[in-house]
């Protein structure tokens, strides 16, 4: 059986890389995402942020805790955990580390995620990094 899109995105985001995501991300694919100044991103917009947060947590590691597939939905929960040993934006490192939690909606077609829909704790992550 082939992977699902879902998952396989977050394998290769355990590996700290980003290049599966046209395997895994239909090329009109959106991404409605909760506390990005842009919450509609495509998917290069979306793989950027993602990078950038990787280099902010460069030893992040997700965890599916559940996952759902109804017809062409799959529904995602998922916790992470990682320090904070790059620039998260114009912040410098704060050598903590963060636990986070996060739910992610998916429609799928064809192979590939055509509509995502995500959303995860940033006030806690802030929290945790004294930043908030």
């Amino acid at each position: 059986m082939e992977m699902i899109p879902p998952k396989l995105w977050i394998e290769s985001l355990n590996r700290g890389d980003t290049s599966v995501a046209e395997r895994v991300f239909a090329a009109d694919c959106v991404i409605h995402i909760n506390g990005s100044p842009q919450p509609n991103l495509n998917v290069d917009g979306f793989t950027q942020m993602v990078a950038g947060f990787l280099g902010a947590f460069p030893d992040l590691r997700f965890t599916i805790e559940d996952q759902i597939v109804a017809g062409d939905k799959v529904t995602t929960r998922w916790t992470a955990e990682g320090t904070n040993s790059g620039a998260l934006g114009s912040v410098p490192a704060t050598e903590r580390r963060v636990r986070i939690g996060g739910l992610i909606l998916d429609r799928v077609a064809a192979g590939k995620i055509v509509e995502r829909w995500e959303q995860w704790d940033q006030i806690g992550m802030l929290q945790q990094l004294g930043l908030a």
